[in-house]
């Protein structure tokens, strides 16, 4: 197996980037604040709260719900959530991908805005479960931009900054690895529009899993 061309480490976010399931979280935000009494927030406003960590999330995208209301408001996002996260699914393409990055010797790892609890699930339900070197989640270290998560991982196995790539839909990420000092990828198909993404230097805006597999191919 060759040694991979510029990134030994590439680390995935998972809700927006691999797993189809930006609107649903959209609808499980707003629904959860009117459940608290709190005034429903737009579209873009739920959206832009991806990535996060959940109580972060909630609490900016709730901002007339009182803080003694959180713990409440958080069930009820996860009351919403979980009513039909199994009926949401990985990208097309995106187990191909991960297969392909795995056999070229690519260190596959996750970090992502959802808790521990969450992602397993996730990777249980969508059998991914061992396809992944490594992961970490907002609740074990800390919310994104902060870059702890990818920290974490490059000292796990080892790499350094300049050999580790992060691969997200969001400012957060793409925030969290220039905190890190790694290069990012930005994906358009997610959760934040790309007009946002050039100041934080993307290596590449892509706007498909296809895209995103032929220029890893090339780049990574």
């Amino acid at each position: 197996m060759s040694r991979p061309l510029n990134f030994d480490l590439i680390a995935f976010d998972w809700d927006g980037t691999l797993y189809d399931s930006t609107q649903f979280i959209v609808r499980s935000i707003q629904a959860a604040v009117v459940d608290v009494g709190g005034a429903k927030p737009s579209d873009e406003a739920a959206s832009y709260v991806i990535g996060l960590g959940l109580m972060e999330a909630l609490a900016h995208a709730a901002p007339d719900v009182p803080e003694s209301r959180y713990p409440e408001l958080n069930q009820r996002y996860k009351h919403h959530y979980m009513q039909r996260q199994h009926d949401i699914s990985l990208f097309d393409g995106a187990l191909v991908l991960l297969a392909e990055l795995k056999e070229r010797g690519h260190i596959l790892t996750v970090a992502t805005g959802k808790s521990r609890l969450g992602l397993d699930e996730a990777l249980r339900a969508v059998e991914l479960k061992g396809r992944f070197d490594g992961s970490r989640t907002a609740d074990e270290t800390a919310g994104k931009p902060h870059p702890r998560m990818l920290h974490e991982l490059m000292r796990e196995f080892d790499v350094p900054p300049e050999r580790t790539l992060m691969i997200g839909d969001t400012t957060h990420d793409l925030q969290m690895a220039l905190n890190a000092g790694c290069a990012s990828v930005g994906v358009s198909y997610g959760a934040h529009e790309p007009d946002a993404f050039e100041v934080l230097k993307p290596r590449a805006v892509l706007h498909s899993v296809s895209e995103l597999q032929t220029w890893l191919s090339a780049h990574a």
